[in-house]
């Protein structure tokens, strides 16, 4: 086992072409509808109805001190 050269391993270049296409993705990258409409849904639909969602259900459950057959729901 020593003195070998374990390090020496032959590169796939499916994955170096992934690799550097990941590094050089702003090169690449073109504004389109599609992309306009996935980078809105992202950025604003997705957290906004998180956030609708989390609003309404604040408050509404409490885990502290119950015991089995107790009922999670405050109100």
């Amino acid at each position: 086992m020593a003195g070998m050269k374990h390090y020496k391993v032959a590169m796939d270049p499916g994955i170096v072409r992934l690799a550097t296409l990941s590094t050089n993705r702003f090169r690449y990258f073109r504004w389109t509808p599609r992309t306009a409409w996935i980078n809105f849904a992202f950025i604003v639909l997705v957290p906004s109805m998180l956030g609708v969602l989390a609003y309404s259900k604040d408050g509404k459950y409490n885990f502290r001190a119950k015991r089995r057959g107790d009922t999670i729901l405050e109100y």
